[in-house]
């Protein structure tokens, strides 16, 4: 007997150790004779100690390596989590009678990662439970970003085992509002002429001429010997000139030319998307280009042109917004063509950026800018003859060309939530078919009609078609 009681003290002492070093969310349970226990909670690697109110001579665990069990006394047992999972444990009181069936559900050991949690992330309202050995979070962030490091951290406790059921509260759409800009401008400058020399009464001619300015006999002179020169009624910017020396006439062409233009595009497409989602416009057109299949036919592809944008929004922390933008402005090149199977396909022109940008609701950021400048001159004469001082010029042509072009894309992301549908008003709204006397008495092609008197669509009736319309944004 002495020997059992040491026993005993020793099992007692070694329990009250490990119970001591378990933290406070160890569990006891206490269990009534005859009534099925609710289940057990046991963290793994963590220990409980169940208490029963009557005496019991056996407990056996149905799985041993979920759960280990020792008694304590014939009324305590100690009950230590090995692996996640769920198993029974059963105790018969000294008649062999089925005293009760205890369920032991064992989970993985969360407390560390919940005090980390709340360390790293104070303030939100992340929820953490266990599934099998897993990790379920739920619960609403304010941002993507503190979603993802709450997703990294519980990727440290149980890799590759964490379900996410969190969401992100706040705005989560981003209207982008973009404006491409491109100004461009050409200059052309050309001087050439032409030199005919006629002996009269023969159809002698001696002709020099360079680049554009040339003179033919019998089509610029009319006869030989004859000073009425005939041009070309198309031409711009020619002179020309006849004089007779002796029994030689001479006509003289000098053709200048120089030209100016300037072409202004502008678009600003606005384009409203959720966080996360791709979003894409285009205000063109599509050019179609004949393809051969390779047995003798000819299908047709289309190539879109014009305004193109595509872009992801996603809001990463309260205003803070990451885009990834494509934009492109293309347009069709009439001056580069080439064939294909038959048909004549026209070249394109096309600016396009791709990038990454990260602001704050309402900034703007100028995401492309490009400044093309290309310079062109070039020379023709007559070898020796052009070289001869001022006399020169009349066997010399001359062409001098610049293009110039500016293109700049500016971005302006907006957090934006729907907004009643009396709210909003189109461009349409507020003009209406005009009657025939409107029309044809006092020239009006269209007139408001039913315009809102107040509100933000009334904002927008109050424009006129020569300035912006579109987007109230308050």
């Amino acid at each position: 007997m002495k020997f059992d009681s040491l026993i005993k003290a020793a099992a007692l002492g070694i329990a009250a150790t490990l119970v001591t070093a378990a933290p406070s969310s160890a569990q006891s349970l206490s269990i009534m004779e005859g009534v099925v226990s609710t289940p057990l909670q046991v963290s793994m690697n963590r220990a409980v100690v169940v208490e029963a109110d009557n005496p019991f001579a056996e407990l056996s665990i149905a799985n041993p390596g979920i759960a280990d069990i020792s008694t304590l006394s014939d009324r305590t047992i100690y009950i230590l989590g090995k692996a996640p999972g769920r198993t029974t444990l059963t105790l018969l009181g000294p008649d062999g009678r089925l005293i009760t069936n205890v369920e032991i559900h064992v989970t993985p050991d969360i407390a560390e990662f919940k005090e980390r949690l709340r360390q790293i992330l104070p303030g939100e309202p992340i929820e953490v439970r266990t599934a099998n050995d897993g990790i379920v979070l739920s619960g609403v962030v304010s941002s993507i970003t503190k979603l993802d490091r709450a997703l990294d951290l519980a990727n440290r406790y149980a890799p590759d085992r964490v379900s996410n059921l969190m969401v992100v509260g706040g705005t989560q759409q981003v209207m982008l509002k973009v404006r491409f800009a491109e100004v461009q401008r050409r200059v052309i400058k050309d001087l050439s002429s032409g030199l005919n020399l006629v002996q009269a009464g023969t159809d002698a001619v001696v002709s020099g001429a360079a680049g554009s300015g040339a003179l033919v006999a019998g089509t610029n002179i009319g006869t030989p010997a004859s000073t009425v020169l005939n041009l070309d009624a198309t031409a711009v910017g020619q002179l020309a000139t006849g004089f007779e020396i002796g029994s030689v006439a001479f006509g003289v062409l000098l053709e200048a030319l120089e030209q100016k233009s300037l072409v202004r595009t502008l678009a600003e497409p606005n384009l409203t998307a959720l966080s996360g989602q791709e979003a894409s416009f285009l205000a063109g057109g599509e050019y179609p280009i004949p393809v051969s299949d390779g047995d003798g036919g000819v299908t047709i592809e289309y190539k879109p042109f014009g305004v193109q944008l595509s872009f992801i929004p996603r809001v990463v922390d309260g205003h803070r917004i990451n885009l990834e933008l494509n934009a492109a402005v293309s347009s069709i090149d009439i001056g580069t063509s080439v064939t294909n199977s038959g048909f004549e396909v026209n070249a394109f022109t096309r600016r396009e950026t791709k990038t990454t940008v990260e602001m704050l609701d309402g900034q703007s950021f100028a995401v492309a800018g490009l400044l093309e400048d290309d310079f062109n001159d070039a020379v023709a004469q007559v070898p020796w003859l052009g070289d001869i001082p001022i006399l020169g010029a009349l066997f010399r042509s001359s062409s001098y060309e610049r293009n110039q072009s500016e293109l700049v894309i500016i971005v302006t992301p907006h957090l934006v939530t729907p907004t009643r549908g009396e709210a909003l008003a189109l461009p349409t709204d507020r003009v209406r078919i005009p009657t025939e006397g409107e029309l044809f008495l006092f020239g009006q092609t269209a007139r408001p009609a039913g315009a809102p008197r107040s509100g933000a669509a009334a904002e927008v009736a109050k424009q006129d078609f020569t300035g912006s319309y579109g987007y109230v944004m308050e």
